[in-house]
């Protein structure tokens, strides 16, 4: 099955959009039966097969599926939802570093739970679409990070340049679920969905113990906290977050803090002309009041004009042109993704690597061009130099180790040498056209 939207769902998708967008009063209540629809549960089988991801606590992969039958595994579940019978199980937290250091935890719940959720997804999003103010951009069809930072860099030149740089103490751990049931509630009626969703967000993790055992963590007992790793959770995030939204519309704050604010799921700045002090009590007061904490360690207010600030990975503020030492509001790659590329780099290109060199010259090429594809936009040479100097450097250093060369291999794998004859992508150049094949 293809991955692009079947014709009849997306048919759907648009009636239920365009009766949210026509009606902003209208609460849906006949929507459950769409979530076990053949079609739709088949799609999102193949939508979350994509996403790949481990196995959760039953231990059941893709493979397992298949070997047993997609068809009657997604009529099997079908039948449980159509029944109520369904219910979620525990998922699987695990940690995984974090890019600053440390280790954040992971949830991952089982295929049938995916499945499920994207099927929920399918049909919930573009009822809530329609209510989506247009500052947010994160999880959301046709936007991207991109388009945020493309957002903020305009408003920063058009002379809103005083600004809040927002963090959110544990946005999708403290999302209070009292609240975020009658933020669904408002647009959906359905008493199945709403259950379905209920059961989703008390649903326990199940963790190591450290020792060879497991516990169960959470359950009917939790009261706030989006589901961890589901598919459903960003759209329950962005939900949560658009009362937030509606209440700055709704109050006119962007006339009278003379502010435009820009949010990327828990990521938000507010960019205002000599207001930034005022519109940041005004966040920190209508977050408290919607049950959200905001860091007010993490938390700064910048003049961009002279200070810098970070969003999304770009860093945001004064740069100067090199040749007419100009200064000029501009928008690059942060110093911490230069480092966190150098540091995936670093790992593939260790000495303890076996690979064939064209495998890790394709994996590398991968990175680099991944890379690239985000980071874009804005002031680039400075930064794309860098990376540059740092992967010639360690290809070289890592051929010349693989081949035994007792020099340190400038001549043999000199820059020229790495990028055109090795073929590894040197960014600033083939952007947007087919990679060679690695030699």
């Amino acid at each position: 099955m293809s991955l692009t939207t079947p014709e009849k769902i997306e048919m759907l998708q648009r009636k239920l959009y365009a009766k949210a967008k026509a009606e902003p009063g209208f609460r849906f209540y006949l929507l459950y039966d769409k979530i076990y629809r053949s079609d739709i549960l088949a799609h999102a089988y193949e939508l979350a097969k994509a996403n790949k991801g481990a196995p959760g606590v039953d231990g059941v992969t893709f493979e397992t599926v298949e070997a047993a039958g997609v068809e009657a595994w997604l009529t099997a579940l079908g039948e449980e939802l159509r029944g109520q019978t369904y219910r979620p199980q525990p998922v699987r937290r695990v940690t995984i570093p974090k890019p600053g250091g440390g280790e954040r935890p992971l949830g991952i719940p089982t295929i049938r739970d995916r499945v499920v959720q994207t099927a929920a997804k399918l049909v919930l999003e573009p009822v809530f679409e329609a209510d989506f103010a247009s500052e947010a951009y994160g999880y959301r069809p046709g936007r991207s990070a991109l388009d945020a930072v493309r957002r903020v860099h305009g408003h920063l030149k058009s002379g809103y340049t005083d600004v809040v740089d927002a963090d959110l103490s544990k946005y999708f751990d403290t999302i209070p679920h009292d609240e975020l049931l009658q933020c669904v509630a408002h647009r959906i009626s359905d008493k199945q969905v709403l259950a379905l969703i209920k059961m989703w967000l008390k649903t326990p993790v199940e963790e190591s113990t450290g020792s060879g055992g497991r516990r169960l963590t959470g359950g009917k007992g939790s009261k706030q906290g989006t589901p961890q790793g589901g598919v459903i959770s960003p759209l329950l995030a962005n939900i949560y977050m658009n009362r937030f939204l509606k209440y700055w519309h709704r109050n006119e704050l962007g006339q009278r803090l003379q502010a435009h604010v820009v949010v990327y799921a828990d990521d938000l700045v507010i960019l205002s002309r000599r207001r930034a002090n005022e519109a940041y009590g005004v966040l920190k007061d209508v977050m408290a009041r919607i049950g959200l904490t905001v860091n007010e360690t993490k938390t700064k207010l910048r003049e961009a004009t002279t200070e810098r600030f970070d969003f999304l990975g770009y860093t945001f503020g004064p740069y100067w042109d090199r040749r007419t030492g100009r200064r000029y509001l501009g928008a690059g790659p942060s110093a911490k993704s230069q480092q966190r590329l150098k540091a995936k780099v670093h790992a593939l290109t260790v000495p303890g690597n076996v690979l064939p060199w064209p495998m890790v010259c394709k994996r590398l090429n991968t990175m680099l061009g991944g890379w690239q594809a985000y980071f874009g936009y804005g002031t680039l040479s400075r930064s794309y130099g860098d990376v540059n100097w740092y992967v010639a450097n360690r290809v070289r250093h890592f051929l010349r180790r693989r081949h035994k060369v007792r020099s340190r291999g400038s001549r043999l794998f000199s820059t020229g040498n790495v990028f055109e004859d090795r073929k590894v992508l040197k960014l600033g150049r083939q952007r947007g056209g087919p990679l060679h094949a690695c030699v």
